[in-house]
């Protein structure tokens, strides 16, 4: 089954509460999305809701993708809001269901991010990763390459801290 895109969708109540539960369901398992599992909705909410407006009133943008009507995998084009970084954008919330892990979804969503940065005239797409999970790796094998760590950046539990990985995409013209 392959994935239909949206961008930018009317974020109803209905949307925003289908957004969380694909966060919370990322979150706890394993998915380095902001938190640390297990959490719950309302644990979600308290970034969600800040998030969900920085989208709703601009000027950050949201990617969604579904599998039939199912939401299955987001991310969002975060705007660095400052001109002399307005070539560039930093995807966050990068989220594909666990229960649809190895489908290609996530190679498909990376994809249609580069597609549509290049369309919204970015040069170059930002992410950071969390070490330890092995998502550099998807990453790198997507052109995207390691341009700094901030080491132990991240901790995850007491005793656990962890370096966050700055990669770095450039989005060379389509061919």
């Amino acid at each position: 089954m392959s994935l239909h895109f949206v961008l930018d969708p009317e974020l109803t109540p209905e949307l925003r509460e289908r957004i969380v539960a694909l966060w919370v369901d990322v979150t706890n398992a394993g998915g380095a999305v902001g938190f640390v599992a297990p959490v719950t909705a309302a644990d979600v909410r308290r970034l969600a809701d800040p998030t969900l407006a920085a989208i709703a009133d601009g000027p950050d943008r949201l990617l969604l993708g579904y599998a039939d009507d199912r939401l299955v995998a987001a991310l969002i084009f975060c705007d660095n809001r400052f001109d002399l970084k307005a070539h560039w954008c930093v995807l966050k919330r990068v989220m594909i269901h666990p229960d649809t892990q190895g489908h290609g979804y996530g190679l498909a969503l990376m994809r249609e991010a580069e597609r549509l940065g290049r369309d919204m005239g970015y040069a170059a797409l930002h992410v950071t990763v969390r070490d330890g999970l092995g998502l550099d790796r998807f990453y790198r094998r997507l052109g995207y390459r390691e341009i700094g760590r901030l080491p132990g950046a991240l901790r995850v539990a007491p005793g656990d801290d962890r370096d966050e990985i700055l990669m770095w995409r450039d989005l060379p013209p389509a061919a």
